[in-house]
Parts: C-alpha cells; sequence; structure tokens
C-alpha cells in the first residue's frame, strides 16, 4: 500500500517516478482504513535528501504511511530553503502541544560528532523529544548520531571518537537472526559506514536490556533492540543513495579535507569508477521489518498508544 505525502513535497515526484506507490492526503481520506503515522525529525543539513532516502524506504510496504516531518523548534538550517521548512516540516514544540501521537518516528544523525551530547545547541529539547517518545510513540528508530544520542540518554552508553573516520562499505553479520527485524537477511551483507566516532560493544553490553542485532569485525556493533523503550537504534546507513559516499568524499576533497577513499565502495577503490550499490536490498527489508512490527504491535485507536 501507498505512502501519503504532499504533492508539493519533492518526495513525491522523486518516489513516484521510481515506482513507489505514493498518494496525496485527499485520496488517503477516501480509503477505508488507518494508515500508520510515520515521523521523521530530520537534522541532517540536506533535508530534502535525506527525506527522499528515508521515504523511499518506508514507502515501499505494503502499508498506506502518512509521513511527517518534524524540525527542533530553535534550531535553523543553511542548507534548505525557508519556504521548504516552513511549508513542509513542523517544529517539536507544536507537535508536543497538540498531543498527537504516532506509530513510529525516526531520528536522523546529524554532522555533530565531534561535539558533546551536551554541547549540542538543541540537545535539552531533544532530551524532551526522547522522553517525549515513551508516551506518545510506538517505535523510535534512531540512526547514526541519533541513535547513540538516544542510547546515551536511555541507558549512558558513551560514544568515543575514532582516530580516523570509518567510511566505506563494511561487512557485517546479523547476530540474532531469528529477530523478527533481520526477517530476510543474508548471513554476511555489506553497510555504508560514515562516521568519526563509534559505540563499544563491551559498554553496550553492560547496558542492560539492550540485544545486538547486527554487528562488524570491523566497526563493531550497528544495529541495537531496545525492547523496554520500544525502540531501534542503527549507527550505520542503509538509507544511503548509491552516491552518497561519493558526494562526501568529493566534498571533503575539493575543500582540502584530509579523507581516504572509502574503502570496499568503488570497484577496485578507483574513485573514478562508478560506485556500486550493494546494500539497497537488505535496507528495504530492515525498514520493512520495522513497519511491519510497528502495524503488528500498535494499537488501532491512536490514542492508545503510550498506555
Amino acid at each position: 500500500m501507498p505512502i501519503t505525502l504532499p504533492p508539493s513535497l519533492p518526495a513525491f515526484d522523486v518516489l513516484r517516478n521510481e515506482g513507489v506507490a505514493v498518494i496525496s492526503p485527499d485520496r488517503a481520506a477516501q480509503q477505508d482504513i488507518r494508515p500508520l503515522r510515520i515521523a521523521l525529525l530530520n537534522l541532517m543539513p540536506k533535508k530534502i535528501q535525506t527525506e527522499n532516502q528515508f521515504a523511499r524506504l518506508i514507502g515501499a510496504t505494503p502499508l498506506q504511511i502518512d509521513f511527517q516531518l518534524i524540525r527542533m523548534t530553535e534550531h535553523q538550517t543553511k542548507n534548505t530553503a525557508a519556504e521548504h521548512m516552513a511549508t513542509f516540516y513542523r517544529p517539536f514544540a507544536e507537535v508536543a502541544d497538540s498531543g498527537e501521537k504516532f506509530d513510529g518516528l525516526i531520528i536522523t544523525g546529524a554532522p555533530i560528532e565531534h561535539l558533546a551530547f551536551e554541547d549540542v545547541t538543541y540537545w535539552n529539547e531533544l532530551v524532551q523529544l526522547m522522553d517525549w517518545t515513551q508516551s506518545h510513540v510506538q517505535s523510535t528508530f534512531g540512526v547514526c548520531w541519533g541513535g547513540m544520542a538516544m542510547i546515551n540518554h536511555f541507558h549512558g552508553v558513551a560514544k568515543h571518537m575514532l582516530p580516523a573516520k570509518a567510511f566505506g562499505c563494511f561487512r557485517h553479520e546479523p547476530l540474532h537472526p531469528t529477530s523478527p527485524y533481520l526477517r530476510g537477511f543474508s548471513d554476511d551483507f555489506v553497510m555504508p559506514v560514515s562516521r568519526w566516532t563509534e559505540m563499544r560493544q563491551a559498554e553496550v553490553d553492560a547496558a542492560p536490556g539492550l540485544k545486538t542485532l547486527i554487528g562488524s569485525d570491523e566497526v563493531g556493533p550497528c544495529l541495537i533492540e531496545d525492547a523496554a523503550h520500544r525502540a531501534l537504534y542503527i549507527f550505520n546507513h542503509f538509507e544511503y543513495d548509491s552516491d552518497t559516499l561519493k558526494q562526501e568524499y568529493d566534498r571533503d576533497v575539493a575543500a582540502g579535507t584530509p579523507i581516504n577513499v572509502p574503502l570496499n565502495y568503488y570497484p577496485k577503490d578507483d574513485p573514478s569508477r562508478k560506485p556500486l550499490n550493494r546494500w539497497r536490498s537488505h535496507a528495504h527489508l530492515l525498514y520493512g521489518n520495522w513497519i511491519n512490527e510497528i502495524y503488528q504491535s500498535t494499537p488501532y485507536d491512536i490514542a492508545q498508544i503510550g498506555h
């Protein structure tokens, strides 16, 4: 079934042209089912690119999705037009005041890894939002820095700076292959990684109630289930487009920033060649499984979420 998007949102035409089922809110209102309400707290500077990436994944499921966009109330972005933000995004303060609830929420990464959590300008509001999810969201998915922020807030697990950026496509394996979130996963697969920080498995293991579902010998824990908080934390980037790592590499090269060629990304590690996408199928599996688990567990009366 389709994802519901405003027809004027750029992702509407992008996804429709790719074959994803997309419908307008007016058409969705005529259907006699309750769509799942999934919100995206978008902390990335390239808002539209990030919208497309996550809408593509959650819109590929057989369920109707009502996709909502949220921003931090006081945080301003310099990379996306103010008109776009005003048209499609609501500040968290407005969402919280409305009392509305969501079946799912994705908290994206943010390019602020070098900062301590408490030094992030919107950290206090993000703490409020993370606490708010416990009574207003059925399942929350923290991605990269967003996942690190959640696991730190709820469990005190620290993030650690790496001596060099983990950058490229790294091999991973499912550690609990019977988990419903890993339904259909291969025994070995690659995933894009782009971060200067890490979470350490020993510290994750020391926090009660956490289960590492996906890990890597090279870049550590990746996907963690936190059942008590109805949350998943993923530190790597299944949502990336085929050329996202290339864009990051080209940007750093142009700026003169020291950066290694992303590992195992270009054929023969040659940046003059077109990179191949070797993670797309598992990206759809993970987010499709997440949506399915929400559908199986969320109450039909959305007001009952959190009770």
